[in-house]
C-alpha cells in the first residue's frame, strides 16, 4: 500500500489583508498530482483541513475545489483518510460527515472490524479505528486521533463535567485522556497486532521543534503528549499540527509533514513537502521520501532611506517574486522631506501582496524625544513647547508657508491664553481673597 502523508491545509485562511485561497489551492493541486503520478493508494490528511477564518458562505467553494482536484484519484480507487485539527470547525465538519453518509453510507466507527471500501473520503471527527484493504497490499489498520476536545476524549459519562482551575491543568487532563483513549483502541479486541498499523494524529509530541512558535495558539494553551510505549504499536506515525516538517524518530518513523504553504512569517525558512511511504504485510518498506511543494515567498522588509532603497529593492527582487511574495513592510521616513502617501503608493507598486505595513516619521519622533528630554531638564510652558515643536516640524517647508503657520499658531495660543484668564473658576467657593493667585499657563 502506497501512502502520501500531508496535513495543515488551512483552506480559506488569510494573512492580514491577503486571502490565501489561491496559494493554498495551488498546494492542493500539487498533492492531487502526486496522488496520480506516484500511484498512491491512500492520502492521509493529519488535521486542519480548513482555517477557522473560513467564511461559512465559502465552504461550498472549497469543498467543490477538493472534489474537482481529487476526483480522478478517487475514481481510480484512491482513498482519503482525514482527521480534524484544532483550527477545524467541529460543527461544520460534523455536518460534512453526516452529508457524506447520506450520499453513500459507510461503516466508520470506533470499532470498525470490516475493511472499508476504497475510492472515497473518510473524515474522522472522533477517535476512530478502521481497516482498509487493497488487492496488492492486503489489510492495513489505521488509528485516527483528531485534536483533543473534551467531548471526544473523556471516557466516563461524568468526566466532561470535571472542572479545572488553570489552562495548564486542562491541557494536562486532555493529554492524559488522549493517551488513555489511544490505549483503549489499541488494546481492544478489534486491534490486530499482526496487521500493519498507522497512527494519524493532530497533536504536539514532546520533542517537536516549535522554535518559530505555534500557529495562532499560545504554548500554554496547547496539549502536549509524551512519547511512550504506544509508539511501538505502529509502523508509521503521521502527525499534523506543527507546521515545520520534521522527523522525531526512525523506529518507527514519526513525522510531521508540515503545512502545505508558508502561512506566516515564522515559516519563512521552511521548505514545504509531503511524505511518500509504502506499507507491506510486514510493515514499512524502505525509507519515507519527501516530495517538494512550491511554497509562497514571505519576507519582512525594513526601509530606512526611501530615496536610496526603493530603487534598490526593485533591482534586488525580481518582478515575478514581487508579484507572488507576501511582504511585511516597515517604513521610516522624514515628514519634512518625504510625502508619505507617495511612498506608500511606491511600495504598493513594488510589493502588491503586502499583508502588513507600518510607518514612522523619524524626524518627528526624534524631535519629540528631544523635546521630552529637554522638558525634564528645563520645564517649559505649553506655548514654548508648541513653538519648539512647530519650528522643528516646519524646518523644511517653504519660508512663506512656515511663517504663515507659525503666525496662525501664535494667534491660537493668544486666544487660548485669554480664555483661560477670563474664565470663571467654578471649582472654588471661597472668597476671592482666599483663592490662590492665577497663573499664566501659556508663556
Amino acid at each position: 500500500m502506497r501512502l502520501l502523508h500531508t496535513a495543515d491545509w488551512h483552506l480559506g485562511d488569510r494573512l492580514g489583508r491577503i486571502d490565501r485561497t489561491a496559494d493554498l489551492r495551488r498546494g492542493i493541486e500539487q498533492i492531487a498530482h502526486y496522488c496520480q503520478s506516484e500511484q498512491v493508494d491512500v492520502l492521509l490528511v493529519a488535521g486542519d483541513l480548513f482555517s477557522e477564518l473560513t467564511r461559512p458562505d465559502k465552504w461550498g467553494e472549497h469543498i467543490h475545489h477538493l472534489e474537482q482536484s481529487f476526483r480522478p484519484f478517487l475514481l481510480q480507487g484512491g482513498t482519503i483518510l482525514a482527521i480534524t485539527g484544532n483550527h477545524d470547525s467541529e460543527h461544520l465538519c460534523e455536518t460534512l460527515v453526516q452529508a457524506m453518509e447520506l450520499v453513500e453510507p459507510a461503516t466508520v466507527s470506533t470499532n470498525a472490524t470490516v475493511p472499508l471500501r476504497s475510492g472515497r473520503l473518510y473524515l474522522a471527527t472522533r477517535p476512530t479505528l478502521l481497516r482498509l484493504a487493497t488487492p496488492r497490499s492486503g489489510t492495513v489498520q489505521f488509528v485516527l486521533m483528531p485534536y483533543p476536545r473534551p467531548s471526544h476524549f473523556f471516557l466516563e459519562p461524568h468526566a466532561a463535567r470535571r472542572s479545572y482551575t488553570t489552562p495548564e491543568e486542562r491541557s494536562r487532563m486532555l493529554a492524559e485522556c488522549w493517551v488513555r483513549r489511544l490505549e483503549q483502541l489499541c488494546q481492544g479486541p478489534d486491534f490486530d497486532p499482526a496487521l500493519p498499523a498507522i497512527l494519524v494524529a493532530h497533536i504536539q509530541l514532546y520533542g517537536a521543534d516549535i522554535v518559530q512558535g505555534l500557529f495562532r495558539l499560545a504554548l500554554s494553551d496547547d496539549i502536549i503528549v509524551p512519547r511512550a510505549r504506544w509508539v511501538e504499536w505502529f509502523d508509521y506515525v503521521a502527525l499534523g499540527h506543527i507546521h515545520k516538517p520534521q522527523s522525531l524518530g526512525s523506529q518507527p518513523p514519526i513525522r510531521y509533514s508540515g503545512s502545505i504553504d508558508r502561512l506566516d512569517l515564522g515559516e519563512k525558512p521552511d521548505d514545504k513537502s509531503v511524505v511518500l511511504f509504502d506499507i507491506g504485510p510486514d510493515g514499512l518498506q524502505g525509507e519515507p521520501r519527501l516530495l517538494p511543494l512550491e511554497a509562497t515567498p514571505i519576507e519582512e522588509i525594513l526601509i530606512t532611506d526611501p530615496e536610496t532603497e526603493l530603487p534598490q529593492l526593485e533591482q534586488r527582487y525580481p518582478a515575478g517574486w514581487r508579484q507572488r511574495a507576501l511582504v511585511k513592510l516597515r517604513l521610516h521616513y522624514q515628514g519634512g522631506r518625504h510625502r508619505l502617501e507617495e511612498l506608500l503608493q511606491q511600495t504598493e507598486l513594488l510589493f502588491p501582496r503586502w499583508y502588513d505595513r507600518d510607518w514612522e516619521d523619524v524626524q518627528a519622533a526624534t524631535a519629540s524625544a528631544e523635546l521630552a528630554e529637554e522638558a525634564q531638564v528645563h520645564p517649559r510652558s505649553i506655548a514654548e513647547t508648541v513653538r519648539s515643536y512647530l519650528e522643528l516640524s516646519l524646518a523644511d517647508q517653504p519660508e512663506e508657508e512656515r511663517q504663515a503657520l507659525l503666525q496662525m499658531a501664535e494667534e491660537l495660543l493668544r486666544e487660548a491664553n485669554e480664555t483661560v484668564q477670563t474664565a470663571p473658576d467654578a471649582r472654588h467657593t471661597s472668597s476671592p481673597s482666599q483663592r490662590p493667585p492665577e497663573r499664566n499657563l501659556w508663556g
